[in-house]
């Protein structure tokens, strides 16, 4: 029950993009949905089939013949991601925000160009060729922003070579290497539809349809990689706890122990002395030493989602 009211308060949200805060929970979610257009642009199908008792369904209720309604309705995530982004630029100030809204209004002038093409009996003209030009920025762009930006691909002094410096799931690049190439040849999975032959365009739909919603699943690992690896960047999230001293500190204060428990049958005044200069040692630290590591290093570093103001959605937080 907890779930369900979750997402439908979630989903809400959606609806009303740009009135709030845009958190981590909405442009995730609303991601999902982009990957969903094939499913959402049919439910006009089968309202009107029902309507219809589902007779000659595919004559009375496609998209070709009733094509503005499933337009609007695949088009509908792009708009409330490209919403998302105006509001976390209106925020944030940082214009990575407004690049990233250009993603998804060439994905919306893609569908407009694909179904005007679609209306006019798919012939090959001028309507063609700015499907394919539309098609292939969209492509192209959502490509690069994957690899770059969501996943934190593409790092110069990396490892291993066009990944990023960590890994958390495992050292074994194949599977990060298969998800660059996969994710990129699904991108482009529209030019299934410029063959005039072959498999009909129903069949075309469901299978790219299919691969998109692989392509979404295997996404959504490498995103929350990378959300996981900006927050512990941050200290919003740690994978370990640190000592409160160097190991350095620890070596000393051992030896000057050993010194004591040594020196503990002669003068008592000079073991205190000790003692003391020990205590000294330890609150003298300075604050890089004290978790182990150099704060200018870790905070700040590059590769982060949150020099991009992907991370939580709070732009208060910057490293990218």
């Amino acid at each position: 029950r907890s779930a369900r009211y979750w997402l439908i308060k979630n989903i809400s949200r959606l609806l009303v993009a740009g009135t709030s805060r845009v958190e981590f929970t909405d442009f995730w979610l609303g991601d999902q949905f982009c990957s969903l257009v094939f499913s959402l642009a049919h439910l006009f199908t089968i309202g009107c089939a029902y309507s219809n008792d589902w007779r000659n369904v595919f004559s009375r209720c496609g998209s070709v013949t009733h094509w503005p309604a499933p337009l609007v309705l695949l088009t509908l995530p792009y708009l409330v991601r490209l919403v998302q982004s105006v509001r976390r630029y209106y925020d944030s100030k940082l214009l990575t925000h407004l690049i990233n809204g250009g993603k998804y209004l060439s994905s919306i002038m893609m569908y407009v160009s694909y179904y005007t093409w679609r209306s006019r009996g798919s012939p090959r003209d001028l309507s063609f060729v700015l499907w394919c030009l539309f098609a292939t920025l969209s492509s192209v762009y959502a490509s690069l922003w994957d690899l770059l930006m969501d996943w934190s691909f593409l790092q110069r002094g990396s490892t291993h070579r066009f990944l990023r410096p960590e890994l958390l799931y495992t050292n074994n690049p194949i599977i990060y290497y298969f998800a660059i190439v996969s994710n990129v040849m699904i991108r482009f999975i529209w030019t299934m539809y410029i063959p005039s032959g072959g498999l009909n365009n129903r069949l075309r739909a469901v299978i790219a349809a299919g691969l998109e919603m692989l392509r979404r699943f295997q996404w959504n690992f490498y995103r929350l990689e990378n959300e996981q690896i900006g927050n512990t960047d941050q200290y919003r999230a740690t994978r370990e706890v640190p000592l409160p001293y160097s190991s350095t500190t620890w070596h000393e204060s051992d030896e000057d122990d050993s010194d004591l428990e040594e020196n503990h049958a002669g003068d008592n005044g000079e073991a205190q002395e000790t003692l003391e200069l020990s205590a000294r040692r330890k609150k003298s630290q300075p604050i890089s030493n004290v978790f182990g590591v150099g704060l200018s290093k870790r905070w700040g570093g590059k590769g982060s989602v949150y020099a991009r103001g992907e991370g939580m959605g709070t732009p208060e937080y910057r490293e990218e």
